[in-house]
């Protein structure tokens, strides 16, 4: 189901992530028979959207796999090696040793310090980290390479104290002094970013399933602020927001270091599947994208990346953690979500086994999504409120609009639902609206109402 994008998606695709903050893809090698860096490098430059990759480490070889593709590549520094960079010779030795030979062949975008250090209990590591990124920034100085290169570290949610409602969300106390303010500070004078790796998998329960993967849901209200979050990456990201903005860090980019969704998990694990992980890989990067923002941070596209590349047998943990990938090892995809460029045939792996076809609409005939006749009256309300929280313009269907007369909820859901149906690509599952919605060939415009196909 799903398994194909029409082209009208795709090219929207593209389309939003030349124009937006960035997609791209975390790059971990935890598995067996994996293709070499040099194959997956050819592969995401020629037959990918991805314009960035986030790599777990700064190998040598795996960067000069890199050089002339032209993607954006941000390079880790382990946990454990961030102490030993508080002395400046050792960072500039680091730097000259790891990143020099490889610019400016390779584009190298950041310098990121750990994974989610703030959140380990390592007291060492932990205030080791802001004198390190201002010892590598002074490194990056003396090669002239400031304004190409950023620094950065990617935190967890865990840092927050409060995170719902979003706007209540707030930095735990315990470095904030220490760490956090001044992390801040040097981000901000730098002109970095403040990374996050925000998963909703990690916070849904079975009532919010669809919330969590932007599917169509009734809501979930911020009292404070009386804004209606439609998904929970939004209420996760203004979150964030939130705590930086009481801390005077409001202006401070946030890009999104990890999100994703695993295609399987252990036995009975509820909302682990294909379906599950191609909904929310599809919906979060067309969000992203769309330059819709999030209800504290309207009209802003966010730098995204999704993890990961591959399943990686080889991690330790649960079943769902080895099952993050969007691609198998000959690079067929575990599900499609619209990001291949054409048909994969790398060389010399073997041919990708073709993938179920799921019904798609074809883009020279025209189709509109309406109500189904029987369709509820109160979900055909609820349908309209949720198309036109997602910023699609509703304007036609307000008073005085040329959609608004007859004034019935039938007649105004026909305009909502068939504007994100068009804006998302015409593809059926768009349509869906939970089993209230029908895609006809019939053009359904009425009086002053053309409904566009």
């Amino acid at each position: 189901m799903h398994s194909s994008v029409s082209l009208l998606f795709f090219f929207a695709l593209i389309h939003q992530v030349t124009n937006g903050a960035g997609i791209g893809i975390n790059y971990g090698t935890m598995g067996t028979n994996l293709p070499s860096p040099f194959q997956v490098a050819q592969f995401l430059a020629q037959n990918t959207i991805f314009d960035r990759v986030k790599l777990y480490d700064s190998d040598n070889k795996t960067l000069e796999a890199f050089a002339g593709t032209k993607l954006a590549i941000d390079v880790t520094i382990p946990n454990d090696l961030i102490p030993h960079l508080t002395n400046l010779a050792f960072a500039q030795n680091w730097v000259q040793t790891n990143i020099i030979p490889h610019i400016p062949a390779t584009n190298i975008s950041r310098i990121l310090l750990g994974n989610e250090v703030i959140s380990t209990s390592n007291e060492t590591i932990i205030l080791s980290l802001v004198p390190t990124m201002r010892n590598l920034h002074t490194s990056l100085v003396r090669f002239s390479l400031q304004n190409k290169i950023k620094i950065s570290s990617p935190h967890s949610l865990g840092i927050l104290s409060n995170s719902f409602p979003p706007s209540s969300g707030k930095f735990k106390h315990g470095y904030l002094r220490e760490v956090l303010k001044p992390l801040l500070s040097f981000l901000k004078a730098t002109n970095s970013p403040f990374m996050v790796n925000s998963y909703p998998f990690f916070g849904f329960t079975i009532e919010t399933l669809d919330y969590a993967l932007f599917r169509f849901n009734s809501g979930i209200l911020d009292h404070e602020t009386k804004l209606v979050y439609s998904n929970m990456l939004d209420a996760q990201l203004d979150a964030v927001y939130s705590a930086m903005k009481k801390l005077g860090f409001e202006d401070v980019d946030i890009v999104i270091a990890e999100t994703g969704w695993p295609s399987v998990g252990g036995e009975g694990q509820i909302g682990v599947n294909m379906d599950s992980a191609r909904d929310y890989n599809k919906n979060v990067i067309r969000h992203v994208n769309s330059g819709i923002g999030t209800p504290l941070m309207k009209n802003r596209n966010f730098e995204t990346f999704i993890f990961a590349l591959f399943n990686e047998d080889l991690k330790p943990g649960p079943v769902s953690e080895r099952n993050f990938g969007l691609f198998h090892a000959d690079f067929s995809p575990a599900y499609d979500i619209g990001i291949l460029k054409m048909e994969v045939h790398p060389h010399p792996l073997k041919k990708p086994s073709p993938s179920p076809k799921t019904p798609t609409i074809p883009s020279i005939t025209k189709k509109w999504c309406i109500p189904k006749p029987n369709a509820q009256t109160m979900l055909l309300q609820q349908n309209i409120e949720f198309v036109c929280r997602q910023q699609i313009d509703c304007g036609p269907i307000q008073p005085g609009g040329y959609c608004y007369k007859p004034d019935t909820v039938q007649a105004h859901a026909a305009y909502a639902m068939n504007e994100y149906f068009r804006f998302y690509g015409k593809n059926l599952f768009d349509c869906y609206f939970g089993g209230t919605g029908v895609v006809t060939s019939v053009d359904p415009s009425y009086g002053s109402c053309k409904l566009k196909w």
